[in-house]
């Protein structure tokens, strides 16, 4: 596959009321290690996580959002949420072809993303998975599969 049809992409990832600051510092160092352009907090802020052995949190852009429509007004120009979420009518993760630019949305562990989040996603892509996922794994494998040679959307 040519390298043409990845040319101007980037994505950010965060968590909207995130429940514990070490489910963050190991997303962080995830997004790091797997080319997340930033990262950021909805809700809930945890500063500094002992997990995040890599320090992430200084080597990329943190931004943090007191509330989801704050959020919203500042998605970056041309960039598509997606919004991570066990709900019906989401796409399959394993189908699901990433648009090129793009922010990446979890949700705690009990509550999932708010209405109004899922509302405004642009996408919505699930697991294939009984029981909810660990935050910080479920964004894990969210950028590693974005990371596999799957088509882009535009």
């Amino acid at each position: 596959m040519s390298t043409d049809n990845f040319e101007h992409e980037f994505f950010g990832i965060g968590i909207q009321n995130g429940k514990t600051p070490e489910n963050l510092g190991v997303l962080w160092r995830t997004a790091q290690n797997l080319g997340a352009s930033f990262i950021f907090t909805i809700g809930n802020r945890y500063a500094k996580q002992a997990s995040d052995t890599h320090h992430a949190v200084k080597a990329m852009p943190y931004f943090h959002y007191e509330t989801f429509d704050a959020f919203y007004d500042n998605l970056p120009k041309g960039a598509m949420l997606v919004g991570v979420e066990m709900k019906e009518g989401a796409v399959d993760l394993e189908t699901f072809e990433h648009p090129r630019r793009c922010v990446y949305l979890l949700g705690a562990e009990d509550h999932g993303l708010s209405n109004k989040a899922c509302e405004k996603s642009h996408h919505l892509v699930r697991f294939k998975s009984v029981k909810s996922l660990n935050v910080a794994v479920a964004g894990s494998i969210v950028m590693y599969d974005r990371n596999l040679s799957k088509p882009r959307l535009r």
